[in-house]
């Protein structure tokens, strides 16, 4: 019982100085999954400010998530395909997990260009950045 009544005290903090309408309280309440991820994608989005090295961050945990990739041999700089020895459609299946994670659209041409962490993040924050403009 205690541990709800301190996650409603957090939930009620957290509305209160991000002062959401009722409809974006009421996402929150039905949204499945993580409740902390989920609206810090709200509030980037509201924000349209990324911090390159947020960003970059995001990237190398989700590729140290997924399933096919020896995480310690994740860096800003590995190649998808000759350091981590990932094939085609594996490139597929993370450039998917980049969209849904960042809420972006890769076009093909461009997702065939992002060899590494670096790439993407740089990708994610200069689409972030012509948004804003």
């Amino acid at each position: 019982m205690q541990d709800f009544l301190n996650m409603q005290s957090i939930r009620n903090s957290i509305l209160w100085h991000v002062r959401v309408g009722s409809s974006a309280e009421k996402w929150l309440l039905t949204e499945r999954g993580n409740v902390l991820k989920s609206l810090s994608r709200h509030m980037c989005a509201a924000t349209g400010t990324t911090s390159t090295d947020q960003t970059m961050d995001r990237v190398i945990g989700l590729v140290k998530k997924f399933d096919k990739i020896d995480a310690s041999k994740v860096t800003e700089t590995a190649d998808f395909q000759k350091d981590l020895s990932l094939d085609s459609l594996d490139r597929v299946e993370l450039v998917m997990a980049f969209e849904e994670e960042f809420s972006i659209e890769i076009p093909e041409e461009k997702a065939d260009k992002l060899t590494c962490c670096a790439d993407v993040a740089r990708y994610i924050v200069s689409g972030a950045e012509q948004k804003s403009v």
